[in-house]
């Protein structure tokens, strides 16, 4: 049975330099995934999106901007640390999210103590748990889609 960690935070949904709306942010880490954490937002008036990522892109980025691509994440402030931007991507369409630091690193702590940064592949059938995984996001991805 995978364990999990689980956290909601409040992120700021950046619609435009002028306007931008508080949204619930549902975070999940589970051991079934080792290497992936999960972000579920919650718009209004929309179902609920998820969007799965490296554990350690979401690390790395509180602390120094990095990620290609998809998903890029970067402290507004790399000096006081408080918060930071998550910028999402598909195709020409993006979404830009503020959220503040110490959330994230609670929520990481808690993964952490769960399964050790580098300790993923020690998880038992780490192989078919991969295949599982990537047959969900892809999933996902297509019912985004």
């Amino acid at each position: 049975m995978d364990e999990t960690v689980q956290a909601e935070v409040m992120m700021s949904f950046l619609v435009s330099e002028e306007l931008s709306f508080r949204i619930p942010v549902e975070l999940l880490y589970e051991t079934g995934d080792p290497f992936a954490v999960r972000l579920t937002f919650h718009l209004p008036g929309d179902a609920p999106v998820t969007w799965a990522f490296g554990r350690e892109l979401l690390i790395d980025g509180v602390g120094q901007p990095c990620g290609v691509g998809d998903v890029r994440i970067e402290p507004t402030d790399p000096e006081l640390m408080d918060e930071a931007l998550i910028r999402l991507q598909v195709g020409p369409d993006q979404a830009l999210f503020r959220v503040g630091i110490p959330p994230l690193l609670a929520f990481l702590d808690r993964t952490d103590r769960l399964v050790p940064l580098g300790q993923e592949r020690t998880l038992a059938d780490f192989d078919a748990h991969l295949d599982e995984a990537l047959d969900r996001i892809l999933a996902e991805e297509q019912n985004a889609g």
